[in-house]
């Protein structure tokens, strides 16, 4: 992940979270906890059972972001929370559960 200081910048960073984390509530905690943090994006699961996230945010609020998928709603077990790069920053107004 790129350097991540406090400020105010909108950055953006994808994540590709792995282990049990479908039918555990995982997407709509994640969702949440976004909505706490006042981070925008999207949570979708993908086929190979792992669940991506597209957040958009303040450099402090996607680190606790990012701590806190790495900890994952009780019932789920994060394996990994993986980086890569989501492309052109989209302009999400809010976060939701995309299915």
């Amino acid at each position: 992940m790129a350097d991540v200081r406090d400020s105010d910048d909108e950055l953006q960073y994808g994540y590709r979270v792995t282990g049990v984390v479908q039918g555990v509530g995982f997407r709509f905690w994640t969702c949440r906890v976004a909505h706490q943090l006042g981070i925008r994006g999207t949570v979708r699961n993908c086929a190979d059972g792992s669940v991506e996230v597209l957040a958009v945010g303040n450099a402090g609020a996607l680190r606790d972001f990012e701590a806190r998928l790495r900890q994952g709603p009780p019932g789920s077990t994060v394996r990994a929370v993986e980086h890569f790069d989501p492309g052109n920053i989209l302009p999400y107004n809010d976060f939701s559960v995309v299915h």
